[in-house]
């Protein structure tokens, strides 16, 4: 089964989606099932993974409808208050929708120490014995505070999404790489090939713009936790669905059949418990 382990939808409105700015202005609209799914379809993939958004418990429900409706979407990560008293409860209340799989929390947007936090981080570990995985959003700078986050969790499902948003557009790779390495010692830790083309130049990158990034991450994670992802719609400000897909399947086409699978889906099902 092949997976596109990151996309999102919305329905656009100015207030909760004010992050889309003027410079974003190709995605200041909505996107819904319906938009994707023919996309998917076109490019051979079988399903997907859907990503929260905002952080609202409201988009879960309505996250999971989206799911419940539509076969393609294989796996929902939503958003919960990891710091809230009825964190348990919330918890337990997921445990009982089928395609809810995992949380994250956009950490990209908190001050960069936002991961040292103990009441968020013994959140987090109440994921693990419940099967639940955490998606880690951060930029690159936030590295350090993720590696120290991530020591602490030994027995949770963690996976780095856009691989940790390096800073592309000026080829930023030495720090980076290191604390990459670092993180890929945990065996535990999954990467997400995804969301590259808007850490770019988005109007003038090629794609040797990204080798450096993939060969790091494909050394140190290897083919077994790595897993593809699309970041639609985001990426359309930079790239086509086609253009961002064709990036990876081009770097990856050295690997066997079987490494190549992995990749584009199977890690995601063993990730995702899909």
């Amino acid at each position: 089964m092949k997976i596109d382990a990151h996309q999102h939808f919305w329905n656009y409105n100015a207030e909760d989606y004010s992050w889309i700015d003027d410079s974003m202005s190709k995605i200041r609209r909505s996107f819904l099932p319906q938009d994707l799914e023919p996309i998917l379809q076109q490019n051979g993939f079988d399903g997907s993974v859907l990503v929260q958004v905002n952080q609202n418990e409201e988009e879960n429900e309505e996250f999971l409808q989206y799911a419940e409706q539509n076969d393609f979407i294989k796996a929902v990560v939503s958003w919960v208050d990891f710091k809230s008293s009825k964190l348990e409860d919330r918890l337990h209340y997921y445990s009982t929708k089928a395609k809810l799989k995992g949380f994250r929390h956009i950490v990209q947007g908190e001050p960069d120490d936002f991961l040292l936090d103990e009441t968020f981080t013994q959140g987090v570990a109440k994921l693990a014995p419940l099967n639940f995985t955490y998606d880690i959003l951060i930029f690159e700078r936030q590295l350090k505070a993720a590696l120290k986050f991530i020591r602490k969790l030994p027995d949770n499902k963690l996976i780095i999404d856009h691989i940790a948003k390096p800073e592309i557009k000026h080829q930023s790779v030495n720090k980076w790489s290191n604390y990459m390495n670092a993180i890929s010692k945990h065996e535990n830790v999954y990467v997400k090939v995804s969301g590259m083309v808007t850490e770019a130049d988005t109007k003038n990158w090629k794609k040797e713009d990204f080798s450096i990034y993939l060969d790091n991450v494909l050394s140190s994670f290897g083919t077994k936790r790595i897993v593809y992802g699309s970041d639609w719609p985001v990426c359309l400000v930079a790239a086509t669905y086609e253009e961002q897909l064709d990036i990876v399947q081009n770097y990856f086409s050295k690997l066997s059949k079987t490494e190549q699978a992995d990749i584009f889906g199977l890690n995601a099902q063993r990730f995702y418990n899909i």
